[in-house]
């Protein structure tokens, strides 16, 4: 099964001392069930090992793709908030929840810093897989940017590095 793949790789780097982030990509073809599963696994693998240092919830984009031949629909910003929020209620264990405005939208990844979200993933240069995708999002934004949108979402920016140690305060 190429999930019990993914977290065995995962348990092997973390029992190396690597810290690693884990992902769902949400709203292609699974069911809320599946859902869950994913997010139980992931819980089951941080409880074991600790090295999860961030959880990223990836809003499918089918523009471009053969689900949209198919009738398959953008997310909507509810859907990915509800993501978030479960997501941080799930994996209380797991320090970190990104909100990636890239597939979000940033109205979305501002507002998701209010529904569990404690990261919005930083400074993105030309960011192609999901603009291919149908994202109308800028394709990066500078660190000015990213502190003005969260200091106008009300939280207070902080640049950190990989390992979520803080570098500076905005």
């Amino acid at each position: 099964e190429p999930g019990a793949q993914w977290l065995e790789t995962h348990r092997i780097a973390h029992g190396l001392g690597l810290k690693t982030h884990c992902t769902m990509l949400y709203g292609h073809v699974e069911t809320y069930e599946e859902r869950i599963d994913h997010l139980v696994r992931l819980r089951e693998q941080q409880d074991r090992t600790g090295g999860f240092l961030a959880f990223v919830p990836l809003a499918f984009h089918p523009e471009n793709t053969v689900f949209e031949r198919r009738g398959f629909a953008f997310q909507t910003g509810a859907a990915d908030l509800k993501m978030l929020a479960v997501s941080r209620l799930m994996l209380d264990n797991v320090d970190h929840v990104k909100a990636f405005w890239v597939a979000t939208g940033l109205e979305v990844a501002q507002t998701a810093l209010w529904f569990g979200a404690d990261d919005l993933d930083g400074t993105v240069q030309e960011e192609k897989i999901y603009h291919m995708a149908g994202s109308r999002t800028p394709q990066s934004m500078t660190t000015k940017q990213i502190q003005r949108l969260i200091a106008s979402a009300g939280r207070e920016p902080l640049e950190r590095d990989t390992l979520y140690n803080v570098i500076a305060h905005a």
